[in-house]
């Protein structure tokens, strides 16, 4: 293995670094909540869901626990995985991952958040064509 090779993390381990980070956004959850819950620090945790350092098997699955996920959660649509039920194009591969990067950006958490607390399926759908119409007048 070469010098560069070690200093750049592994594509899996920053999968699940990545997958951790946004489960406990999705939660609410700090880094530190997350340590303290797990007897490290929150720059363990940092280290973790940049994939700097790797999660071991026993970790992990605290981690899991913890988030309320399965294990299996952290290696969805991992680089390198057949996704299940066949093969998917180019095109639904990077819009999948587009939509999971923006969910778990601190913009697409609030929306997320506030979005799911409106009742009114009417509102959302209108919500919906509002942020639709904004975008197309960006893209002119």
């Amino acid at each position: 293995m070469t010098e560069e090779n070690k200093k750049k993390p592994n594509p899996i381990d920053i999968h699940v670094g990545s997958r951790i980070r946004l489960r406990r956004n999705m939660l609410g959850m700090s880094q530190e909540k997350l340590g303290e819950n797990l007897g490290i620090t929150f720059q363990q945790i940092q280290k973790y869901e940049k994939g700097t350092n790797r999660v071991g098997a026993s970790r992990l699955q605290a981690i899991a626990s913890i988030l309320s996920v399965p294990v299996a959660f952290f290696f969805e649509d991992a680089p390198g995985e057949e996704p299940a039920g066949g093969t998917r194009g180019f095109a639904e591969d990077s819009s999948m991952a587009f939509a999971i990067e923006f969910c778990g950006s601190p913009e697409g958490l609030q929306l997320n958040r506030a979005f799911v607390k409106i009742g009114d399926v009417k509102v959302r759908r209108r919500i919906i064509d509002l942020v639709k119409a904004l975008s197309a007048e960006e893209a002119d």
